[in-house]
């Protein structure tokens, strides 16, 4: 999902639980034609700051804070600049570790290896995190969700900014890692469900975005303030995130999936504005709800039905390929070799590669509703295969060249070159299309299961190209990069074969197609 992720990204991604559905409304029409549908009640049990008893009172008690919410993009847009902090606490968990790393070294008296576990802890919290988050999210919503997952994150770093021993800073390590577990599949199945169908890809792709920034400021602040100051400055996402979450409203879809027909039908309305006729959007989320039953519980072995086949394919295998075409160990090559020029020169190189991915996945955000899914993804994978096929040849030229010629230089700069190529081209697309996509083809009935498995392999891909980064660099620079490049080219391969476009297409189109 990004350099530490996925997440990623997850984004990504990155970061939803959804089992089957069941009708039984009083209004289970929908609300008849335009002119004759009626404005769903505000009701009380909403779980946002909508509390109004009927349409009369709504729209004078609400009307100040409805006026901003009357056009579907507004509405959406701020709950994705809410949700999106979570992804900022994500990206800030993981960029921690590298500009702090000889001030924690110093002061706690820790040894290299010490300070390694201190690093990985959070992706095995993490991958705890993403275990728990398909159940969670199905049983206690998107914001109940976030609203746990924000806690341990705030434990986490109250625990390292007070650490004198390894006890606490691994214990926070610990904790932060389960919440961004968490919140890597929640955010992106949130926002999936509650974005109009021609905003989807754009607000989806700022959950990666967001993470990226997270890192960015990680670096940046990093550089100027102590490691037990940035540790307190790392509470602040989650602190906003909590308040946050009482001011937006619930997925509709999960409230359809609970069968709490007068909230969904309200959540959905506040989301479109007031003035937007919602029946058509109704109808389609109910047919999605009547297909099969809430309580019917999918187990392990039934995801091998025809049906949920590809879509486990496609969201699974693209956030496992996306970490397995070396992110992590192209950003770590790329930091390791200004080491020997001081720490202030690494940190400079690291957070200029951060703000490559935050300007590329800032692209991505705004083409990704206008040029469409595939296309992105074609053109980042392909722009991954040749830059590190380029990094590749240059390896092993450089070894039949002195170091002290021309010629060695020029092949240095030109990995340089290269690595920056293979960092924007991945950013393009496929930092965080994988994480939109994954929220998007998921069959309703088996997204808890399927999206936390899917976040679950992305963590543990993450964690083992991590881990075998430095081994396979000293075993062969030439031949890592080209085990890289092979797995770029074979996703090329399987986007343009098998991933479909879902630009413009509604959540329950896409997911119908698949049957």
């Amino acid at each position: 999902m990004n350099g530490n992720s996925s997440k990623p990204p997850a984004w990504a991604g990155g970061g939803g639980g959804s089992g089957g559905y069941e009708s039984g409304s009083d209004h289970e029409g929908g609300g008849g034609g335009a002119g004759g549908m009626r404005k769903p009640l505000l009701v009380q049990n909403t779980g946002s700051w909508y509390r109004m008893g009927s349409r009369q009172s709504s729209l004078t008690a609400g009307t100040s804070s409805m006026a901003i919410m009357k056009e579907s993009h507004v509405s959406a847009f701020l709950c994705t600049l809410i949700v999106a902090l979570g992804p900022i606490q994500f990206g800030f968990t993981g960029g921690f570790s590298s500009p702090t790393q000889d001030a924690i070294i110093k002061d706690l008296g820790l040894s290299i290896s010490e300070f390694s576990v201190f690093g990985s802890l959070s992706n095995v919290g993490a991958m705890v995190g993403a275990i728990a988050s398909g159940q969670m999210a199905e049983h206690i919503g998107r914001k109940g969700s976030l609203m746990i997952a924000a806690i341990p994150n705030i434990l986490g770093w109250l625990a390292i900014s007070f650490a004198k021993d390894t006890s606490f800073l691994y214990m926070g390590r610990l904790l932060e890692g389960f919440g961004v577990g968490v919140i890597s599949y929640v955010v992106p199945v949130y926002i999936a469900e509650i974005s109009p169908q021609n905003m989807r890809g754009a607000l989806g792709s700022v959950n990666q975005l967001s993470v990226t920034i997270g890192i960015m400021l990680a670096y940046l602040l990093g550089m100027f303030v102590p490691w037990r100051v940035l540790a307190v400055i790392g509470i602040l996402p989650c602190t906003v995130l909590i308040p946050g979450l009482f001011f937006i409203p619930e997925s509709p879809r999960w409230l359809a999936k609970m069968n709490k027909m007068d909230d969904f039908e309200t959540s959905l309305q506040v989301l479109r504005g007031f003035e937007t006729d919602i029946t058509s959007e109704v109808n389609d989320i109910k047919r999605a709800v009547t297909s099969s039953n809430k309580r019917a519980a999918i187990r392990f072995q039934e995801l091998n039905q025809k049906k949920f086949r590809m879509p486990l394919i496609l969201g699974i295998g693209l956030l496992v390929l996306q970490q397995l075409s070396g992110i992590n160990a192209v950003l770590f090559y790329a930091s390791s070799i200004f080491k020997a020029a001081g720490k202030l020169c690494s940190l400079l190189v690291n957070f200029f590669y951060i703000y490559l991915q935050v300007l590329a996945t800032g692209v991505t955000t705004w083409l990704v509703d206008r040029a469409g899914r595939r296309i992105l993804l074609i053109i980042s994978t392909a722009g991954m295969t040749l830059s590190l096929l380029a990094v590749a040849v240059v390896f092993f030229v450089k070894d039949t060249v002195s170091q002290d010629s021309h010629m060695y230089f020029v092949l240095s700069m030109v990995s340089l070159v290269a690595i920056v190529a293979y960092v924007i081209a991945f950013s393009f697309g496929m930092g965080a299309i994988p994480w939109v996509i994954m929220s998007e083809i998921l069959p309703v009935s088996i997204k808890s299961l399927a999206g936390s498995f899917a976040t679950l392999a992305n963590w543990l891909t993450s964690f083992g190209i991590t881990m075998t980064a430095n081994l396979l660099l000293s075993w062969s620079a030439g031949g890592t990069f080209v085990s890289y490049m092979l797995v770029s080219a074979f996703t090329l391969v399987f986007v343009i074969l098998w991933v479909p476009e879902t630009k413009g297409r509604t959540l329950e189109e896409i997911q119908w197609s698949f049957r």
